[in-house]
């Protein structure tokens, strides 16, 4: 089988390299592109979509129209990262509220049953860098990880195809171990 390709959308995060050094460490070649350049279909190029992080608020619809068209309008998995999933939720109707500064790793509890945690044991210690948390699962998502201060760490649309980090899977070994269930959702 070739090798997958995964298109990363760049939504101005700090970590870029560190998170298509994780995809193609597990082998998928990635490319990069901005939120305002996304392509209106894959057609075929891509098995995957991963979101990444942002330094800007999530509440752009605007901005982010042509992204959440793609993500909705495909049939591959999508995998937002931090900001990437605050992007999808605020789409689908969910609500952002400012909470404590986190930086470093937390701890986070999964729900085992899910393919993504297929490699993490039922508590897994993640990167957080930020101030803002989903506070419920919008309408069509529900919540499969949680923590103290974030209700909604991991996120998975009904049908799976979506899924969500509040973290910053590419630091950390259980962020590695996440992101390789993930890459068993495209391969």
């Amino acid at each position: 089988m070739a090798q997958p390709r995964v298109l990363v959308v760049n939504n101005g995060t700090l970590s870029l390299p560190q998170l298509r050094n994780r995809l193609e460490q597990l082998g998928s070649g990635t490319d990069t592109v901005d939120a305002a350049s996304v392509p209106a279909r894959l057609d075929g190029r891509y098995q995957a979509v991963v979101l990444s992080g942002t330094k800007v608020r999530a509440y752009d619809r605007d901005y982010y129209k042509p992204l959440i068209d793609l993500v909705m309008g495909t049939d591959v998995p999508v995998f937002g990262i931090c900001g990437g999933m605050q992007i999808l939720a605020v789409a689908a109707g969910g609500r952002l509220a400012e909470g404590p500064q986190r930086v470093g790793g937390y701890d986070v509890r999964v729900d085992k049953e899910e393919p993504l945690f297929t490699y993490v044991k039922p508590t897994v210690t993640v990167f957080h860098r930020h101030t803002l948390y989903l506070q419920e699962a919008p309408a069509g998502f529900r919540s499969i990880g949680r923590s103290t201060d974030a209700p909604v760490e991991f996120l998975r649309s009904d049908d799976g195809r979506i899924l969500g980090s509040q973290a910053h899977l590419e630091f950390r070994g259980d962020g590695l171990e996440i992101l390789r269930g993930f890459a068993r959702l495209y391969r």
